[in-house]
């Protein structure tokens, strides 16, 4: 007998309760990548070993916020010290503002088409999984990506938000996007809606081309990927489709070990990878926020300074982030006491616009892991909008992003668009410390939702004494553009009165997925670990 039900309706409240852990932990927004991450450990692999593990086990249960043709960004505690590591790519060599000027791009919004490949950047996660293990992992990349493979291989049921992802995906693609010939899109229909419609919750899914295009990385350590059989297939479909990816593109990337930067946020502090991607912007809204003594989560006040300090963040990140090999970009400065108390100041007693760009949708993953001798990860890979640019390389199963959306295409703006240069990158990993001690990573996906995300999800934690898992749940604002901001319905009604009586153009979303999915793992004082993990997906702890 089969029952009938909605697997998308869910009228009453439901409770998720703190995890805890003693040997190891792997958070993320899908339980088969999270008992990836846990295999892994269990064979006697580290946090970074599980993060490869559970980062790759994603681009299959999760394609629909991330593939092999992702870039990725992560920060890893390991023997008492944070490193940074970004593997976003860059523009291809082959694509300038000539050409851009050429084809009239831009004219309308100031940015690449959407789609196509115009915004396609170098993918960065395989070369990220490659060095990550290749650095700080035991077990190497061969073993690392063993679950993703037999995924892929083997099938699974597809979740519940990765399947309602999926549907709107495929209603949208059925109708045909901007740039894009239906031939074009035709290897995404073959690979991601067989049959000739996408997997609904708890469909079975497999993808035996993403199976033997993993197997190839784990075999070269990423090296096919960027050198071999599939870099000539990546730049075979860019030169048929009109692309501008090439051999030289692809050969000549390597993720880079950066410094992460930080502010002190009463006590603790926040750690960010610096620019090009835009963790600072949360640096700068906590640090105008570090003075301010907030009344309770639903305070009226509290959301309206956050909003505010938050718009101001917002100004500064589209001013300013770009690549650092190709801008100057101030951080001392910007992160400076003295620059966030004028800052603070700014704000008033009701909303102002402070003229930040316009917050864009995005589509992302973010996973946490732990292990037992301390070292911790926090990682992030995305394809940006969704699937990306709508490309699936011929008979690989790899979706390549469109980041290079994100570039500006006004003469002089530091993120304006340059061959080799490194877009605005929208995707963040966080991590909490206190003095030389790992309190944990954490992370909230969700296009420019995310230093929204990483700002409540902090205060959360800090100023309002939540666990983990209560600071994920807590329900969300959202800034969207100049004075209009959206509340989860979580909040009162009488909250949302109080931020209009301000000047905020505020409603309330229903819809969840707005408002970011996150993770955290903190370091518990007596030992182990305890961790929250996102329940608007379908998100898990794994626990050992």
């Amino acid at each position: 007998m089969n029952l009938s039900f909605d697997p998308h309706y869910n009228p009453y409240p439901s409770r998720r309760n703190a995890s805890y852990a003693a040997r190891g932990m792997v958070c993320c927004s899908h339980p088969l990548a999270a008992q990836a991450g846990l295999e892994i450990l269990k064979q006697g692999g580290n946090a970074v070993d599980a993060a490869v593990a559970a980062a790759a086990a994603l681009t299959v249960v999760e394609p629909t916020s991330n593939g092999i043709g992702s870039d990725a960004f992560a920060l890893v505690w390991k023997d008492g010290k944070l490193l940074g590591m970004n593997a976003s790519g860059p523009c291809p060599q082959a694509l300038d503002m000539d050409t851009v000027r050429q084809r009239k791009w831009g004219a309308d919004d100031g940015h690449l088409p959407t789609f196509g490949w115009a915004p396609v950047t170098v993918p960065g996660a395989p070369a990220a999984w490659a060095e990550l293990s290749r650095s700080g992992g035991r077990l190497g990349l061969r073993a690392n990506l063993a679950p993703a493979i037999l995924l892929a291989e083997e099938g699974h049921a597809v979740a519940l938000t990765a399947g309602w992802y999926w549907q709107r995906a495929f209603a949208r693609y059925s109708g045909g996007l901007p740039g894009l010939e239906a031939a074009q899109l035709a290897e995404w229909f073959r690979v991601f809606a067989p049959g000739g419609q996408a997997p609904r919750p708890g469909t079975f899914w497999h993808s035996p081309d993403h199976a033997a295009t993993l197997r190839a990385i784990a075999d070269s350590d990423a090296a096919d990927f960027y050198s071999g059989r599939l870099a000539t297939a990546i730049c075979k479909a860019a030169e048929n489709g009109g692309g501008f990816l090439r051999a030289g593109d692809l050969a000549d990337f390597a993720p880079e070990w950066v410094e992460p930067i930080s502010v002190n946020y009463k006590g603790y502090q926040i750690w960010e990878l610096p620019p090009n991607g835009q963790g600072l912007a949360a640096l700068l809204a906590l640090n105008t926020l570090a003075e301010y003594q907030p009344g309770h989560h639903d305070d009226p006040d509290t959301i309206h300074h956050q909003l505010e300090a938050i718009k101001l963040a917002f100004a500064d990140a589209h001013t300013h982030i770009a690549d650092p090999h190709f801008a100057d970009i101030p951080l001392d400065q910007l992160l400076s006491t003295d620059y966030a108390r004028t800052r603070a100041a700014l704000v008033k007693d009701t909303a102002s616009d402070f003229r930040a760009g316009e917050p864009l949708s995005g589509g992302t993953v973010y996973l946490c892991t732990a292990d037992s001798d301390g070292s911790m990860v926090s990682y992030i890979q995305s394809n940006y909008m969704g699937f990306g640019s709508g490309l699936v390389v011929p008979g690989t199963g790899i979706a390549l992003n469109n980041r290079g959306h994100c570039f500006s295409l006004q003469n002089g703006h530091p993120n304006q668009l340059q061959p080799g240069k490194r877009p605005y990158n929208t995707i963040i990993p966080g991590f909490l410390t206190q003095g030389d001690q790992a309190v944990g990573p954490f992370g909230v996906m969700g296009g420019f939702m995310q230093p929204q995300g990483h700002l409540q999800v902090v205060m959360n934690s800090i100023d309002f004494n939540m666990n983990p898992q209560q600071a994920l749940d807590a329900p969300r604002w959202q800034w969207l553009k100049g004075l209009e901001a959206e509340l989860e319905t979580g909040y009162s009604p009488e909250v949302l009165r109080a931020l209009q009586r301000r000047g905020h153009r505020i409603q309330f979303q229903s819809d969840p997925g707005s408002f970011g999915r996150g993770q955290i793992i903190w370091k518990h004082a007596d030992g182990g670990y305890v961790g929250g993990t996102e329940g608007r997906t379908d998100g898990c702890c794994a626990v050992w």
